[in-house]
């Protein structure tokens, strides 16, 4: 329940996917818990109402800075009948258990790689894949952190090097085995913190 979606300020069209925030209520003494704070997952985001006014109803509406959380995340911070409060935040490490997931989808075309439980900055800023019989191939951006390349690479072990938004690089040489499938995850090294 530790995730959020955010608003089109902060979502960066989805390169902000995988980032960890420190989040707390402030200034309202009524609805606020005190001395609280909760980490969350940026993994969704929170589509403007441009319909409604930035400050009267479309709250994910830019230039806002606005963090749709679950309610239980919500409850860890704040009563839940205070609606929208004001919040302080900061980017934070995060801190992951295991190693860095490479979900492959695609078809005999194209593959297309979700890449999660990403420690340190948590995201992807660019990633690059390499088989046997091809050097590092720049991957692009789906959405969010799912990474897509027009190439078929049925058959070959692959190899993923990702670029976070800290600039730290991690490479997981033959994370997915020769013998790979379609809709299968795979786990790799993870970046230190």
């Amino acid at each position: 329940m530790a995730t959020v979606g955010l608003s089109t300020a902060l979502f960066e069209r989805g390169a902000a996917c995988g980032g960890c925030y420190e989040v707390k209520c402030v200034e309202d003494l009524k609805y606020c818990l005190p001395g609280t704070s909760i980490v969350v997952t940026a993994t969704n985001f929170c589509a403007p109402n441009l319909g409604l006014p930035a400050d009267a109803g479309g709250v994910c509406n830019p230039p806002n800075h606005h963090f749709l959380l679950p309610i239980q995340a919500f409850e860890k911070i704040a009563l839940w009948k205070a609606g929208v409060m004001p919040i302080q935040y900061r980017r934070v490490k995060c801190l992951r258990e295991g190693g860095v997931r490479f979900s492959v989808n695609g078809r005999s075309f194209f593959l297309t790689v979700l890449i999660s439980n990403v420690g340190g900055a948590g995201d992807a800023r660019s990633a690059k894949v390499k088989g046997t019989v091809s050097g590092w191939l720049s991957m692009g951006r789906n959405w969010g952190q799912i990474w897509h390349i027009n190439a078929d690479f049925r058959g070959q072990p692959l190899s993923f090097e990702l670029t976070s938004s800290d600039g730290k690089t991690l490479t997981n040489f033959n994370v997915v085995p020769k013998d790979w499938d379609f809709g299968k995850t795979y786990t790799g090294k993870q970046f230190l913190l």
